[in-house]
């Protein structure tokens, strides 16, 4: 996902600045190291279910607040520094945006992207 070019289409919505405030952006990068036992990462392999991901980013734009959400789960052998997951939640107040980002960031994760990874 090019972040800027997607920011630009949203706000190209004549709705946009009638309902945004604020705009977050998650950008998951591989990390060199594993969370497990700190060893070093190689690679990932990673595999995504974009349907579920777009279900997710559809529930969320469901709540109060909310503009609009998207996701893009990035797939395959992936290394250290190598994009993994951008989300961007658009709504009207701080309030509404932080925790919608936050918990969908923990289910996308949870529900709809797995990874392995390869450690030396």
């Amino acid at each position: 996902m090019d972040i800027n070019r997607t920011l630009a289409e949203l706000k190209k919505d004549p709705e946009f600045s009638k309902n945004v405030g604020m705009v977050l952006i998650h950008n998951g990068v591989v990390r060199g190291w594993s969370r497990d036992d700190g060893s070093e990462v190689s690679a990932v392999e990673v595999k995504a279910d974009h349907g579920r991901v777009e279900a997710l980013c559809r529930e969320y734009e469901q709540k109060p607040g909310i503009y609009k959400v998207v996701a893009q789960a990035c797939e395959g052998k992936l290394y250290p520094g190598d994009d993994l997951l951008f989300i961007i939640v658009a709504g009207a107040l701080r309030e509404d945006v932080k925790p919608v980002l936050a918990e969908l960031l923990d289910r996308i994760k949870d529900e709809a992207v797995s990874k392995t990874e390869d450690t030396r």
